[in-house]
């Protein structure tokens, strides 16, 4: 059986621990939450077959679901590169978003040229709340520009995620989901069947995961 393209990364990341698990001591999240997974997919960036396969699951998202679109944007930093290989691919323009708009010069949020009424196809690395990747979609969209798709590299799936792009009226599709990712895990044997459980219970519910386990958020202003 060939494995899809979320399976074969879902393998990738776990081999070179761009995904680490630990219940029992959590990993405390830029949000302030504490949470038993941690993330790091810029550690696929450093192999020219991790970066080529990532590519390659853009482009058929791309092909499947008939995407129009004229510029490619990556929003800071994480998606950058992959956006960047996408476009280069497509011999398409590229940009990318700032999380914060810089504080001198022309204090602009997005870098490159965005002319007005071009659709923008944008790409995050991974999407946990979708906070920042929603922001991304209104800054472009506040500069001119069309925004639909979101393609995303790794999304954990969390209803406040959806909800928020539902709210944007952005679609956003993901190489890699949370429940393929714990079930190549287990199928690997990264997780034992008493860790999948464990996990699968955060999942029902993980904003309230930490405080329920003695790790409450550390959330600042």
């Amino acid at each position: 059986m060939i494995a899809s393209v979320g399976e074969s990364l879902a393998s990738v990341a776990l081999s070179i621990g761009a995904v680490r698990f630990n219940p029992e001591n959590p990993f405390r999240w830029a949000s302030g939450y504490y949470m038993p997974i941690y993330n790091d997919n810029r550690l696929l960036l450093s192999s020219y077959a991790h970066r080529q396969m990532i590519k390659n699951g853009f482009l058929d998202i791309i092909d499947k679901n008939c995407l129009s679109f004229d510029v490619v944007a990556g929003v800071a930093t994480g998606g950058i590169s992959p956006a960047t290989t996408l476009a280069d691919a497509l011999k398409l323009p590229f940009l990318y978003v700032r999380q914060i708009a810089k504080q001198h010069g022309a204090k602009k949020s997005i870098e490159g040229k965005l002319e007005e009424g071009k659709r923008v196809l944008v790409i995050e690395d991974v999407v946990s709340t979708g906070g920042s990747s929603v922001q991304a979609v209104e800054n472009i969209r506040e500069s001119g520009g069309r925004v639909d798709e979101c393609l995303v590299i790794f999304s954990y799936n969390f209803s406040k995620a959806i909800d928020a792009f539902r709210r944007a009226n952005c679609n956003l599709r993901p190489l890699l989901t949370l429940d393929e990712l714990l079930d190549v895990a287990r199928d690997e044997q990264y997780l034992s069947e008493k860790e999948f459980l464990a996990l699968s219970e955060w999942q029902s519910d993980p904003f309230m995961w930490g405080e329920q386990n003695g790790y409450p958020p550390e959330i600042t202003k």
